[in-house]
């Protein structure tokens, strides 16, 4: 069948999805349309994304660099990768290295607020850098799964082994956190490159980690140029053409859940492998043996700050109600009163009359990107939205559920939540067992929900964390680590040359 290039696109024109749909271009999408775009069509909504030609080629390019770095990997050393984890580490904890990131990053900030956004991510303190250097140089410590052997048959004669090698390039798109940006290069310890993409408040800051850290790093390990590569676009549009290529071996997203879904399916209708680490918010049930003092302890140390393992939701069973909500409210007040703010209250609109009514009427400052804003501290919210990921600033925001037992916040966690993390509050270890075997989640607790973390858990600097809101994940954690992008390849070893069949 004989193809052309789309090279404009006319109002009304029909464009079909899903093998039976249809939907219409629109006059504004006709009119912006220009030779040399591209035009994507999701084939699970029908949604027409419109790739500028400056996009893609920015993006593309990228790929491009990362994609011929990954042909010279396997013949760089595992020594020259340590080198380069070093390198990065000892750049950013140069004071004048660091001093013209953070000049960047000031920057950043200054324009997000402008802007009215959130800038608690954003923001490149001491502990962030720290964090990040002490994640490159755990990298370098690290032993590389390159050339291992992981399984090994004998015929006698000949022999066949399985080995573990670098993956590919890994496509990389994240929010705009700075420390995300060494994590990413993880990946490098197994042999692969990585090209990704920040989200266009943190641009400045991750333009100058390349040129004052990461790219220097890159030149004094002898490691190819672009085995690290930074798809240096404020346009949103570069990110989908980026996972939009099929030279990508991973596709790996961050971020808040409809964007991140959206990128997903454009890499997966590229034929890309796909890791998505979208919607977060982790949830505590009270079992019927939970300690108030226990409860009020996870809760409180739950919400130290806003990410994607926070507390979200609370359920607590109807015969305990009386005595655990207390202690519940009194937590997240302590956790507001921490920040030096005020905590905000969704509850399930059947369980307002288990709240105390003040909490409704009472309008405070709740801290929000933007700054305060009067709210009232409580209100109720329909059953279908008790999952909802309440993305705060500075004022801790949880939900409230009261539950006829631990069964019903399990079939709820189930059926609303995004899957993600959840923790039960009980002394009983039947009751936890019972607990671990149902909830369908792939971080399982029994205490407070931050532990979630690669870093903090295994010790591992993470890519990002997996939900299983499209299902459990098939041969791996929910944790991407750098070590997780890996194939395995089969070689055989002949004794014996005058072998056949």
């Amino acid at each position: 069948m004989a193809t052309r290039p789309l090279r404009s696109l006319e109002a009304g024109m029909p464009i079909v999805w899903g093998g039976s749909h249809v939907t219409n271009v629109s006059s504004a999408l006709a009119e912006s349309f220009t030779d040399g775009d591209s035009l994507i069509v999701r084939q699970d909504t029908g949604e027409l994304i419109h790739i500028p030609l400056a996009a893609m080629e920015v993006a593309r390019s990228a790929v491009t660099r990362a994609y011929n770095a990954f042909a010279l990997m396997g013949s760089v050393s595992d020594d020259q990768i340590t080198e380069f984890y070093h390198a990065f580490a000892d750049r950013l904890g140069n004071d004048v290295v660091f001093d013209r990131i953070n000049t960047a990053n000031e920057s950043d900030i200054e324009r997000a607020r402008d802007a009215g956004r959130s800038v608690t991510r954003l923001t490149l303190n001491d502990a962030m850098r720290r964090g990040m250097i002490d994640g490159l140089e755990g990298w370098g410590a690290a032993p590389t799964g390159r050339r291992r052997i992981v399984d090994s048959v004998d015929h006698g004669s000949w022999r066949v082994e399985q080995i573990v090698d670098g993956l590919g390039v890994i496509g990389f798109v994240f929010e705009g956190r700075p420390n995300v940006f060494a994590d990413a290069t993880g990946v490098l310890r197994g042999g692969n490159t990585v090209v990704f993409r920040i989200g266009s408040d943190a641009l400045g800051t991750a333009e100058a980690i390349v040129e004052h850290a990461l790219d220097p790093a890159l030149v004094m390990s002898g490691l190819p140029v672009g085995a690290a590569t930074l798809v240096a676009s404020s346009d949103r549009e570069a990110g989908l053409a980026m996972m939009h290529d099929d030279r990508l071996a991973l596709a790996v997203a961050r971020g808040s859940g409809t964007a991140t879904q959206r990128l997903g399916a454009v890499a997966r209708q590229a034929g890309n492998a796909v890791s998505l680490h979208g919607t977060g918010g982790a949830w505590i049930v009270a079992g019927f043996h939970a300690e108030p003092l226990d409860l009020g302890a996870a809760v409180y140390h739950s919400l130290d700050r806003k990410v994607c393992n926070t507390l979200n939701t609370v359920c607590v069973p109807r015969p305990l109600a009386g005595q655990l909500i207390p202690v519940i409210l009194e937590a997240i007040e302590r956790a507001g009163a921490r920040r030096g703010t005020n905590a905000k209250l969704h509850v399930l609109e059947a369980d307002v009359d288990a709240v105390p009514q003040d909490w409704f009427n009472r309008r405070v400052p709740i801290a929000r990107a933007q700054g305060d804003v009067i709210e009232p501290q409580a209100e109720s919210i329909p059953l279908d939205r008790i999952g909802d990921e309440w993305e705060w600033e500075d004022s801790p925001e949880v939900t409230l559920v009261v539950v006829d037992d631990v069964a019903q916040a399990v079939n709820w966690f189930n059926t609303y939540s995004p899957r993600f993390a959840a923790s039960l509050i009980s002394s009983d270890s039947q009751e936890q067992e019972a607990f671990f075997g149902a909830i369908d989640a792939p971080f399982v607790g029994n205490g407070f929900t931050r532990w979630v973390d690669g870093q903090y858990a295994l010790n591992k600097p993470e890519l990002g964390l997996s939900n299983w809101q499209s299902g459990r994940l098939f041969g791996r954690g929910g944790i991407l680590s750098g070590d997780a992008a890996f194939t395995v390849r089969t070689r055989v070893i002949q004794d014996d040359l005058d072998l056949g069949r």
